[in-house]
């Protein structure tokens, strides 16, 4: 029942559609008995007395009520798929939304393959129960209850004993219940998986290619496959033993109706019409019977579905905007910032510890150290992709979480490390964070970027379409449109992490030029593994296991000859050796 309600405030405006087409699944099925009646009175005054007095107003009233039934039974259809499509959508939309604001540790948690799977499978699962499962669950009901009435009005007895068989068969669906919901339940466990194995393939495909593993991913994708089948065909097989004995149940009905019925019309005490009503209906009393199997699967199917749905929908947000929260206006962040004791545990691990560094408005901080020392996540605090566990993140001496999200994010420009580019042109990439800009405009800033040579090589130049994830591009490339795409924004602060680690020395030299030259004030924060890219930084901070190990200008840490001077000294002969 709990999942039947969360469906039913999911649907908003569109509940009178399903209420409006349940309702007319009640009077199609009541108007089935309605011919049966009036086949009962057929016989019993037309026929069997040979007086057609009421020959063609019978038949006429069969006629009429069978084309109402029809008709209604059209805009009941129409409804249901009407409801079932726009629930769905607004589901869909309401499912996409949540993810878009979840944190990125949940999309760590989640897989990719898992997500795409209750988003299309599973809500399509859930809307064929709205459109489908629903009205033939009140069409069972409805049916039964009208023909059971119906026939107790006409040879109680009769009816009575054809209803023995439903304890038989409410024992069997509670057994069947038990049996099969943990089973679909599988089902969309090996589904998912199957899903992220082909998901998986198609985003490295480049890294099966080179280590030559078709093979193995062949393998894998195939006992993923074989998984999947397997545990479909053990459920059908599971419904396959329940269904015959329903069958067979319902098939009694009939040699209830015959033995009994007979008996009654040979006794005296029951006449030809009443007969013929029993036997039109038998059906009315089995088929929902019948049925039964083939509903609770359904039914337990789309529990199932509601259940991984609503994991999504009930997930906490990790991060999200305060009440209050202060919106500011486009460039009117200035770029001071400031970490203050800002601490970080992920899974039980300490990933940043005591963290505290100060930078003003317009200045360059650079960051360097070992990799997992957490130079990534403290970066990402300031646009709140993760907050600290304690100690405060400032810009402008407001903790980042006193503003709102849209309006801080688009303060600030992020080139990320794991660089992401749309399948769309490379207009498009560039303007991506920025709306509209004109062609001299986009030119400029992936010049300063020194994308602008290798983009006007293209087959399209800048109306090249870039593939998904920047697919048929090098890293280096990617990197320099990722940098233009932040360059766009003309953001208070910007952010660079680790966009030179594969672009050559002369590549970094020209970008660290364009950088310093930016034809407005901004407050730079460089993630770095080498020291030249930082060395003219007015603070430069070495993190190590978390923690801010040394701190200082290039001069000063030099002097101090700890980690920061043997990592310039390395990378110092290792350039004097290539040359």
């Amino acid at each position: 029942m709990t999942h039947l309600k969360w469906l039913w405030k999911h649907m908003g405006k569109k509940r009178p559609y399903l209420v409006a087409a349940l309702f007319l699944s009640v009077v199609t099925s009541a108007l089935l008995i309605v011919n049966p009646m009036l086949a009962q009175q057929l016989i019993d005054r037309v026929v069997i007395p040979q007086d057609t007095t009421l020959l063609l107003p019978l038949l006429g009233m069969m006629l009429v009520v069978q084309g109402v039934r029809l008709g209604l039974r059209y805009l009941m259809v129409m409804l249901l798929e009407t409801n079932s499509q726009e629930c769905m959508e607004g589901m869909r939309a309401r499912m996409y939304d949540i993810i878009q604001n979840q944190s990125h540790r949940f999309l760590m948690k989640m897989r990719t393959g898992d997500l795409m799977t209750r988003m299309t499978s599973d809500l399509d699962l859930i809307r064929h129960s709205v459109a489908w499962t629903s009205y033939n669950v009140v069409d069972a009901l409805s049916t039964f209850i009208a023909a059971f009435s119906f026939l107790m009005t006409v040879n109680w007895r009769l009816t009575l004993c054809m209803v023995t068989v439903a304890p038989f068969i409410f024992f069997l669906s509670s057994r069947f219940i038990r049996r099969i919901r943990p089973m679909h339940a599988i089902v969309r466990q090996k589904l998912t998986e199957l899903s992220t194995v082909v998901q998986e393939n198609i985003e490295g495909n480049r890294v099966v290619k080179a280590f030559a593993r078709e093979n193995f991913e062949n393998d894998k994708f195939n006992a993923a496959n074989r998984r999947f089948q397997k545990m479909n065909v053990d459920v059908a097989f599971t419904g396959a033993k329940f269904q015959p004995i329903l069958d067979a149940l319902g098939q009694m009905l009939w040699i209830i109706t015959i033995l009994v019925g007979g008996t009654f019309m040979i006794q005296g005490r029951m006449t030809s019409g009443a007969m013929i009503a029993f036997t039109s209906l038998v059906w009315a009393i089995s088929n929902p019977l019948r049925n039964l199997g083939v509903l609770i699967n359904d039914f337990q199917r789309f529990v199932t579905c509601s259940d991984r749905i609503i994991e999504v929908y009930d997930a906490p947000f990790e991060v999200e905007e305060r009440i209050g929260a202060v919106t500011v206006p486009c460039g009117d962040i200035r770029g001071d910032v400031s970490f203050r004791g800002v601490s970080l545990e992920l899974d039980d691990r300490i990933i940043l510890d005591d963290v505290t560094f100060s930078i003003g408005a317009g200045k360059t901080v650079g960051i360097l150290g070992s990799t997992g020392a957490g130079k990534t996540l403290l970066v990402s605090m300031l646009v709140r992709l993760i907050d600290p566990a304690s100690g405060n993140v400032m810009i402008d001496g407001r903790d980042v979480r006193d503003y709102t999200l849209s309006s801080l994010r688009r303060g600030i420009g992020y080139a990320m490390q794991d660089v992401f580019l749309f399948s769309d042109t490379v207009t498009r990439n560039i303007c991506y964070g920025s709306g509209n800009l004109d062609n001299e405009k986009v030119r400029s800033i992936a010049q300063a970027a020194d994308a602008n040579d290798f983009v006007c090589a293209m087959a399209d130049g800048y109306g090249t379409i870039i593939g998904e994830r920047g697919m048929g591009l090098s890293g280096g490339q990617k990197q320099r449109i990722s940098l233009a795409r932040a360059l766009a924004k003309k953001p208070s602060i910007l952010i660079l992490d680790d966009i030179t680690s594969a672009v050559d020395l002369e590549t970094e030299s020209y970008i660290h030029r364009s950088l310093e030259g930016l034809d407005w004030t901004c407050t730079k924060i460089i993630v770095a593994q080498r020291v030249s890219f930082i060395e003219e930084a007015d603070l430069i901070i070495v993190l190590d296991h978390g923690r801010i190990v040394e701190t200082g200008t290039h001069d000063s840490l030099l002097a101090c000859g700890g980690y920061y001077k043997k990592i310039r000294d390395l990378q110092l002969s290792q350039a004097v050796g290539e040359i």
